[in-house]
């Protein structure tokens, strides 16, 4: 199944600000039970924005950019995180 039509519903403004919300959230509250509801929070926060931006004109395409780009960046974030592990990692083989 190809899902790369989904790409055209990305909003670049709306995952860096629900990836920057998402790293804060992980980072202030390190808590294992709001962890599981962070992409959940990201995709409502992805909807609202997405609303907000196309000035309330609610229409599915709204709504998908929004809960796209917002579960999008708990994606982006986790690949984020793999590079910075990965990187550490190499650091310490090599010392």
């Amino acid at each position: 199944m190809d899902l790369s039509f989904l790409s055209t519903y990305a909003c670049p403004i709306i995952v860096g600000i629900c990836l920057c919300t998402g790293f804060i959230l992980k980072n202030l509250i390190p808590s294992t039970k709001l962890n599981k509801f962070i992409p959940l929070i990201m995709g409502v926060l992805g909807t609202g924005l997405s609303i907000w931006i196309n000035k309330a004109n609610i229409t599915p395409e709204v709504i998908l950019t929004g809960l796209f780009s917002g579960l999008a960046s708990t994606g982006l974030y986790e690949a984020f995180r793999n590079v910075i592990e990965a990187a550490k990692n190499k650091n310490k083989e090599t010392v």
